[in-house]
């Protein structure tokens, strides 16, 4: 092929080029010759590899729609573990999270409805089905100074041609399924041209993710809620309490932007309240970018240039196998729509909905199938919710109206369905997967960790420490430990059998039935449990969170204009700072969420937005004793080996965890 010679020629094809290239575009005819020229001469081979031809795909987690998302993604896990980026990123948004401008712009609404076709970086595409995928091609390696390159791309139906300088990157889109061969000659001077070629084949890997409340993020809002350095008012059950209640009602920090009823005397609408709420990128099951689902997959694309992760977020807090997995639920809270909110019945089965989008995608492309699952659940199914209150609703009153409305649970009822139910409704879920992937190996388990371990293993000690959002909360010693007890010796090792067959885990074929398992991350954790402290904290914790449990204001008229104990205004509080503890504690999850549930049962549901019951239930159902950000970064990175393993991808290398700079100084 000859080189273009022509000045006009040259900045005509640089013009198209900067373009990503259609696929029907056709060869361009070759410049006339000139009578008794000498023919171009043919093209040498490099052999040496001082020159080769590098590719990546653009954008290629594809559930993000710009570019510009993934690229800082990309670059904070240049070189770094997940929760090393996590905490650079923490640091770079000075608390506020990475992810609370980038859930405006995914390829699947607010309300879980997938976008087909999802307008990504200006091109319209099918995001289960993708029929191409952009990729930036550059020559590399001992480049001759001010060399044209002649670049062909060839994938079987017609070659696509270009010259430009060969400094520049190419832009074209690659064929899914299909290799294009991309050929390019380079000129300069008066030698002969110099020829590099290699294939370019894009593996799009289909991940769906399934579970409960830890796989979803639950606890880690994509957009925390804005807090108010004024009061608002809760309704106690106790007239009068030993921390902070006096009268029947007690003030925490209200939500930035309300303007209604803050006094408990001046009630208002629940419409008017939601409309200050935490954002999450699906409201009814609490999906979250921060969970280690999402950060799996989102490593796994930044990490692997070659590929793309077509990611189907699935998992619902709240959700057990029988209600959740295979049945409908109940929707954890509303979202914010342009008029107010939504509040769907239900949410559908996640098996029904992957069934369905496994069945949608293999309609338009007959060989699309399910390559990972990433799967967190049993937690719910033994009522681990059920234990947090015990350990948490200290209060006598509150103890008793939570016990007879099913909000508080006991380890032998727990313990009852880790032997029972539990191993029934699993060994149902893995037929269930058997039909949807190829390999049981597919299914990536990840476990839990224990959440209440200080450090080198040791249960955390108790108190109101953390927990004292709620006059009515203490983490009682004596319950926190049994339940760390049953955790650690009987609830963890039960999971593991039941995913891998083990134990005797009855399974039909026990070496083709096990899934596999992770729970490497469970060492790290060891020293990281909600009631772990450090000196390195956020300011505003180590100054208004008091390990004593007297954080807020006792004054109900003082509370009202200013609730935190410390003086400082609540807005103060940043989510997504980096932290000695990866568990979210009652505090955090009232600071960072504010969770009103509408999901409950009728005996739980809160009657308004002052109501007693709500206050204890959004501590208990809206994330505290769940991991934090980098709780679900350190989970993603257990989780990311074992994925690439199991898609034979190989290891990132040189995948350190460096030291976080000293706060202040990432801006």
């Amino acid at each position: 092929m000859s080189s273009f010679r022509s000045l006009a020629l040259l900045t005509l094809a640089a013009l198209f080029f900067a373009q990503p290239l259609p696929a029907s575009a056709q060869t361009p005819l070759p410049p006339p010759a000139v009578p008794g020229a000498t023919p171009p001469a043919a093209a040498v081979p490099v052999t040496d590899g001082s020159m080769q031809i590098v590719w990546e795909v653009r954008n290629r987690f594809r559930l993000f729609r710009e570019e510009r998302d993934f690229r800082e993604q990309a670059e904070a896990l240049n070189g770094l573990t997940v929760l090393a980026s996590e905490q650079a990123l923490g640091m770079q948004s000075e608390g506020r999270g990475w992810a609370r401008n980038v859930v405006n712009r995914l390829c699947i609404d607010l309300t879980g409805r997938v976008s087909e076709p999802c307008t990504r970086d200006g091109v319209k595409e099918s995001y289960l089905t993708p029929t191409e995928h952009p990729v930036t091609v550059r020559l590399g390696g001992a480049i001759p100074v001010g060399a044209i390159c002649a670049w062909t791309f060839d994938d079987g139906d017609g070659p696509r041609n270009a010259t430009q300088d060969c400094a520049e990157p190419i832009n074209f889109r690659a064929r899914y399924g299909k290799p294009t061969v991309a050929t390019v000659d380079v000129t300069s001077g008066a030698d002969a041209p110099q020829r590099v070629a290699t294939e370019i084949m894009v593996r799009d890997f289909f991940i769906a993710g399934l579970g409960d409340s830890i796989a979803s993020g639950e606890g880690n809002p994509d957009r925390p809620v804005a807090l108010s350095d004024d009061g608002f008012c809760y309704r106690s059950y106790l007239g009068i309490s030993n921390v902070g209640a006096t009268a029947g009602q007690f003030y925490r920090p209200s939500r930035a932007g309300f303007k209604g009823g803050r006094a408990c005397e001046a009630p208002d609408t629940l419409a008017n309240w939601q409309r200050y709420s935490a954002t999450w990128f699906n409201a009814a099951c609490h999906r979250s970018l921060y969970s280690y689902q999402t950060r799996t997959a989102l490593a796994l694309a930044a990490r692997h240039p070659h590929i793309a992760v077509t990611y189907l977020p699935l998992a619902c807090t709240g959700a057990t196998i029988p209600d959740g997995l295979f049945g409908s639920q109940r929707p954890r809270e509303c979202f914010r729509t342009k008029s107010g909110t939504n509040c769907p019945s239900n949410v559908n089965g996640q098996i029904a909905e992957l069934r369905e989008a496994v069945a949608a995608a293999r309609k338009r492309q007959p060989q699309r199938g399910l390559d990972l699952v990433l799967l967190s659940v049993g937690a719910n199914d033994i009522n681990f919710s059920g234990l947090v209150a015990d350990v948490i609703v200290d209060s006598p009153t509150e103890r008793g109206i939570f016990r007879r409305s099913g909000v508080i649970g006991s380890i032998e009822e727990s313990r009852s369905a880790l032997q029972r139910q539990l191993p029934q409704n699993f060994a149902k879920l893995r037929e269930t997967l058997k039909g949807l992937v190829d390999d049981m190996s597919r299914v990536v388990y990840v476990t839990y960790a224990n959440p209440a371990l200080a450090s080198r293993g040791v249960p955390c000690p108790g108190g109101p420490g953390g927990f004292d959002v709620h006059p009515s909360f203490s983490a009682d010693p004596n319950r926190l430990a049994a339940v760390a007890s049953f955790v650690d010796n009987e609830f963890l090792p039960r999971l593991k059998d039941l995913a891998q067959c083990t134990g005797g885990v009855l399974c039909r074929n026990p070496s083709a039935d096990a899934m596999t398992f992770v729970d490497a991350h469970q060492r790290t954790f060891a020293n990281h449990g909600f009631c772990a402290r450090a000196e390195t904290d956020p300011e505003f914790d180590r100054a208004c969170f008091s390990p004593r449990g007297d954080s807020f204001t006792s004054d109900i008229v003082a509370a009202a204009n200013s609730p935190m104990a410390c003086g400082a205004g609540a807005s103060n509080f940043r989510a997504y700072l980096p932290r000695a503890r990866w568990i979210r504690d009652a505090n955090d999850s009232y600071f960072a969420a504010m969770t009103f549930p509408q999901g409950l049962p009728a005996a739980i549901q809160p009657a308004d937005i002052h109501d007693a019951t709500w206050g204890v239930v959004s501590a208990v159902y809206g994330g505290a004793i769940h991991p934090s950000a980098e709780g679900h970064a350190a989970m993603a990175d257990a989780a990311v080996p074992a994925a690439e393993s199991v898609l034979s991808l190989q290891s990132a290398p040189d995948v350190t965890s460096q030291p976080l700079p000293p706060p202040g100084a990432v801006r």
